[in-house]
């Protein structure tokens, strides 16, 4: 059975994560699943842009820490949304943890509902956001990235819109994206990739720069005792030894 549903509807490709067992966490699966159709979609004229959604009440709950994906295939999967020749949009109207915000600000364009809360809770794990700091550091306030990456604390989609992790916070999430819709509806496709080209630049720049490092440097924090600490009790439903 496969882990992503797609649809379409006048040119409008859906991809909804569908691991409900695990809440969508990145399993190996899942990133492989999401990039054979994500590939599928780059070369199909008939596709205008892709919405990443999601079934149940987890948009994504990070790495799966039981199956988690190799740190360079996770890596190739947000820069695919990146350099995709055509838009990006995330649907969310549910919780987003940890990696699942590095999906999400690969993305073009993010919209989230009221259900929607997020957090980067790897520093609690003993982790630290490595890789998913390639999309996301270009795209959110300095300031709320720092304290976010440091905390751990859980906001909600006003929050997120406030510090532009996401694009758009509405109550009705399909309604606030029907505009969005259209509009790429209206675009070519020709100007719908260049001008992705042009507001991806620092994002891509990013991944040129800083992947190699960033990979190593996350393999290093889930190699070590205090990561294990941190993820076999975060499994065990405890506080890790750390906690004051």
């Amino acid at each position: 059975m496969k882990l992503v549903r797609t649809g379409r509807e006048r040119g409008i490709a859906t991809i909804r994560l569908d691991s409900q067992a695990n809440r969508n966490a990145l399993s190996a699966r899942l990133v492989g699943e999401l990039r054979e159709t994500l590939a599928a979609y780059s070369g199909d004229d008939t596709v205008r842009a892709v919405v990443l959604s999601h079934t149940g009440t987890t948009f994504c709950a990070g790495a799966d820490l039981t199956a988690p994906p190799d740190p360079e295939a996770f890596v190739a999967l947000m820069r695919e949304i990146v350099t995709l020749p055509k838009p990006v949009v995330a649907r969310v109207d549910g919780h987003v943890r940890a990696g699942g915000l590095g999906l999400l600000t690969a993305c073009d364009i993010a919209a989230a509902g009221p259900d929607a809360t997020f957090a980067l809770t790897e520093s609690r794990l003993g982790l630290a956001p490595a890789v998913i700091s390639m999309p996301l550091l270009p795209r959110t306030d300095p300031r709320a990235a720092a304290r976010y990456y440091l905390t751990g604390e859980r906001f909600d989609a006003a929050e997120a819109a406030r510090i532009s992790l996401i694009t758009i916070a509405a109550q009705d999430v399909d309604k606030a994206l029907e505009p969005v819709l259209d509009g790429l509806r209206r675009a070519s496709p020709q100007g719908l990739a260049a001008s992705k080209e042009l507001v991806t630049a620092t994002v891509r720049e990013s991944f040129d720069q800083y992947a190699e490092d960033l990979i190593a440097r996350s393999a290093a924090l889930f190699a070590s005792a205090e990561a294990r600490e941190g993820m076999t009790a975060f499994l065990e439903r405890r506080d890790p030894s750390w906690v004051l």
